[in-house]
């Protein structure tokens, strides 16, 4: 077994574990010792850094994790539906590696299928859901503004986009 492959099922493993009941148990029991002590150790500023520095390395190790799940299960789940895609004669294969297109692209897919569920025949259960969903972004228009001003303002320092208006 290669040390990639090494990593990889560690990775596996601990991706699994700090998803068990276990892991979230343990988890709690550590905070409740930690607090426990704190009369013990007038909390101290030293007790204060343990759990700071503790939480600190589980964070760190929990976010690779975390990505690594989600681009393990991301690739798996589009290989399953390339395959679905590839087994259907009426699906279309331009649709397969859909996940490498930009934003723009997938925005422009996004409304092609919102006009086509308009034109079809669908389960009265579905257009409730999809009129419902509209009259909920009716209602609230200044928290999706809200939030991509938000989401803009958190990239412009890594797009460099800065304060161009």
């Amino acid at each position: 077994m290669t040390f990639r492959n090494k990593l990889h099922s560690i990775s596996i493993k601990v991706s699994v574990w700090a998803g068990s009941t276990m892991a979230f148990a343990l988890a709690i029991i550590g905070v409740l010792v930690w607090l426990i002590t704190g009369p013990y150790f007038h909390f101290s500023n030293t007790w204060l850094i343990a759990i700071t520095a503790i939480t600190d390395i589980v964070i760190f190790i929990m976010v690779f994790s975390i990505q690594n799940t989600q681009n393990r299960d991301s690739k798996a789940i589009q290989l399953k539906l390339n395959e679905l895609i590839v087994a259907d004669q009426k699906a279309r294969d331009t649709f397969i590696g859909l996940e490498g297109l930009t934003d723009g692209e997938l925005a422009a897919l996004d409304e092609e299928f919102k006009q086509l569920l308009e034109r079809l025949e669908v389960h009265p259960a579905m257009h409730k859901l999809h009129k419902s969903i509209k009259e909920e972004r009716a209602k609230r228009p200044s928290f999706y503004k809200q939030a991509g001003h938000l989401v803009d303002t958190l990239l412009n320092p890594l797009t460099g986009n800065g304060d161009k208006k």
